[in-house]
């Protein structure tokens, strides 16, 4: 099984940025846990982690995924929010490479604008406000998903 984790603008910056919101872990510690957790959870999971600042970017990297993955696990950061590119790209896959979406903070706690994911709606589901953790999380779910 091979999952693609995508993270968005800014995610690069974990570890410094707004630690009292997204906890200490730096982006390379949230991907060797869920290399851990991948296998500890066995079964010949494999996780591809990549960050990129460009919308662009990241709409290639899910446009690219049927017949290479199996699903996604994604926190598209800001693009949560504003997004329809990104939400009509996890669409377009959905049927072949579904996708849980993951935040480190509760968006619900947060500013107004944060609490409407337009990237929600093309997700099989959406985990948030455990921080790191999260991701591990997200990642025992659409393996639990894609056995079905």
């Amino acid at each position: 099984m091979k999952i693609l984790v995508l993270n968005g603008p800014n995610l690069n910056l974990l570890g410094t940025r707004e630690p009292e919101i997204y906890g200490i872990e730096t982006l390379a510690d949230i991907e060797a846990e869920m290399k851990a957790c991948a296998d500890r959870l066995g079964g010949g999971i494999s996780i591809e982690f990549r960050q990129t600042n460009s919308e662009a970017e990241l709409i290639t990297w899910i446009g690219a995924t049927r017949g290479e993955y199996d699903g996604i696990i994604i926190n598209p950061a800001a693009l949560t929010h504003t997004s329809l590119g990104v939400c009509d790209a996890l669409k377009a896959v959905a049927d072949k490479v579904p996708a849980v979406e993951v935040h480190l903070s509760n968006t619900h706690r947060r500013e107004e604008i944060r609490h409407k994911s337009l990237t929600a709606p093309a997700c099989v589901g959406q985990i948030m406000g455990f921080q790191g953790f999260g991701y591990s999380l997200a990642l025992r779910a659409i393996v639990h998903h894609l056995k079905g």
